[in-house]
């Protein structure tokens, strides 16, 4: 989900799957008022009762970690809660990358509450793991905040073929169907084909795009904040260049351009979002550690979990995001704005923790 904070008059109700107009709720002291108006939220609110597109995504998305729900779901389907049940469950979330912490903790809080509770079967330890898997992941579910600032800087960064441009055009759709005007970076100025294939997203979403050959990515970067502020734009994602974060040289390149566009807007960057592939493991956690050192993440976009048999990874990261008080804009915990399971542009969708978890240990 994602919040657009916006000047408008207030509009009229639409169906769930679009911006609707919520009640009047407090709003950020930084951004309670845009010039001399009381600033609205609209929110994509996480589902309720579930709307069919929804349900269309949720299946999708349980499609799509069948492989880790499967390694997983089979641990329960014994006739008693014993050790052995309660090993297995372990290895299967360890190869599930859900890292040793998450893992401790998931299985401590088990044994207290099947302590607590006296259930004694393993479906009933199953929905016990689904209320608690989702307590550990709730604190990533968090709003994408638009408008507050105009525009909202957004720099996105990422490691080679994450799918970080490609998250960057369908954030882009995202924002535009909420009502959000767009403004796109080509930061990535070492690759014509970023630069290309971030015009086709531009195209395809009939949004501007700041596109300089060859250029300085901080220039470019310079550049697009200008521009946008300059043409009231809602939002300016910047396209950095994929990299390791093992190549220092680059990573302080992503600091320099972090630094530039607080010359041309000194609140800004509003929001440092990592784009990382969720096929990855545990690798995705050391990238969210090292891009978080380097910058300050504010946000994550997890893609490609169509298919993963590590989807656990996200356990991992919010069992980190519980020691990370602190660090960044507003510590503790990233949250995973969005999460993909396809190409297509509805492959993107708001992450919900407790849909996540459902999918995560139920086998389709």
């Amino acid at each position: 989900m994602f919040s657009f904070f916006k000047k408008k008059p207030t509009p009229a109700l639409v169906s769930p799957s679009a911006p609707t107009l919520a009640s009047e709720v407090a709003v950020p002291a930084s951004g309670s008022l845009i010039g001399s108006a009381l600033v609205t939220p609209i929110e994509v609110p996480l589902p309720g009762a579930t709307p069919p597109e929804r349900q269309k995504w949720i299946e999708k998305l349980k499609a799509g970690l069948g492989k880790t729900a499967s390694g997983i779901s089979t641990v329960f389907t014994g006739t008693q809660i014993d050790e052995a049940l309660y090993e297995d469950l372990e290895g299967a979330l360890l190869m599930a990358d859900a890292g040793v912490a998450a893992t401790e903790y998931l299985l401590a809080e088990l044994r207290r509450q099947v302590k607590d509770s006296g259930v004694t079967h393993p479906v009933a330890l199953k929905n016990i793991l689904v209320a608690t898997l989702t307590e550990l992941l709730k604190p990533l579910e968090k709003p994408l905040v638009i408008g507050v600032h105009t525009p909202t800087v957004i720099m996105v960064a990422g490691v080679n073929g994450a799918g970080k441009t490609t998250s960057i055009g369908k954030l882009t759709r995202h924002l535009g169907d909420s009502g959000a005007s767009v403004l796109l970076a080509a930061a990535d100025t070492f690759r014509a084909a970023a630069r290309e294939q971030l015009t086709v997203w531009a195209d395809r979403n009939t949004v501007e795009i700041i596109s300089q050959d060859g250029a300085d990515p901080a220039a470019v970067s310079f550049d697009a904040v200008s521009a946008g502020k300059a043409r009231s734009k809602d939002v300016v994602l910047v396209d950095t260049a994929g990299r390791l974060p093992t190549q220092l040289h680059l990573m302080e390149e992503l600091k320099k351009i972090k630094r530039v566009i607080q010359k041309a807007d000194a609140t800004a960057p509003h929001e440092v979002l990592l784009v990382i592939d969720g096929n990855t493991g545990q690798n995705a956690l050391s990238q969210v550690r090292a891009f978080d050192d380097a910058l300050g993440l504010t946000g994550l976009i997890v893609t490609k979990l169509d298919g993963t048999a590590k989807g656990g990874v996200l356990a991992a990261i919010a069992q980190w995001g519980q020691e990370r008080p602190g660090a960044g804009p507003g510590g503790g915990p990233v949250p995973v704005y969005f999460i993909g399971v396809g190409e297509q542009l509805q492959d993107l969708e708001t992450f919900n923790a407790r849909e996540f978890a459902l999918a995560l240990l139920e086998s389709a």
